[in-house]
């Protein structure tokens, strides 16, 4: 599986694109803000002779989302996200108004609910669904155990965990989410988190002060 990551918005919100030999692309949290990096998108998808063939939202807050209609008009893609985060959508343009940002278009309603184990295929590529709630109520994470990878969102960070103090927050929740369900991964396993660079779950077993 090849990776690109894309640093979009205001933000700096990590947009994801997953791909294989076969040419078929997942895109993760879209967060395309304007018509360039709409552009960067388009051109990198093109150039490399790429099909996105979904789109999946690790989360719904405003700055993963900003991209979805873009999806949705240029490749006919609804985003599949977990259904505890439907009210961000519904909300979406109060929430962007709280971040200053007014006159967005609303986004799309979702196009599927994901859940706990369910499995997202693509070419000859497979990614679990973990559900790590306590960021936001629906938060997940995506994880390929061939190639090791992990997309966390914003649940886990290198040296640092997702706020918990939006709507649905719940820090309880969220460390002990990260301990049950990601800690117990490979500790070579890669992580690329919502924003920021990359890092290894067994860099975070060892050295985030949220668990030592």
């Amino acid at each position: 599986m090849k990776i690109k990551v894309f640093v979009n918005n205001p933000w700096q919100e990590n947009t994801i694109v997953l791909y294989d030999e076969t040419g078929e692309a997942v895109v993760i949290d879209c967060g395309c803000f304007s018509k360039d990096e709409e552009r960067r998108l388009i051109d990198f998808l093109a150039e490399n002779h790429l099909k996105p063939v979904a789109l999946l939202n690790t989360h719904l807050h405003i700055d993963h989302i900003f991209g979805n209609n873009f999806m949705l008009d240029e490749y006919g893609l609804s985003a599949r996200a977990h259904e505890a985060d439907s009210f961000w959508v519904e909300d979406a343009e109060k929430y962007a108004a709280m971040l200053g940002i007014r006159g967005i278009t609303p986004p799309p309603a979702l196009g599927e609910y994901l859940h706990d184990g369910d499995v997202v295929k693509f070419g000859h590529s497979e990614l679990k669904v973990i559900h790590v709630p306590g960021h936001s109520p629906g938060g997940l994470c995506f994880y390929s155990e061939q190639d090791k990878l992990l997309v966390a969102g914003d649940v886990l960070f290198q040296g640092s965990i997702g706020r918990a103090d939006l709507p649905g927050g719940d820090m309880r929740q969220l460390i002990d989410g990260i301990r049950e369900k990601l800690f117990v991964l490979p500790d070579d396993v890669r992580v690329i988190p919502g924003h920021g660079g990359f890092t290894t779950i067994g860099e975070e077993k060892r050295m985030n002060p949220f668990f030592q």
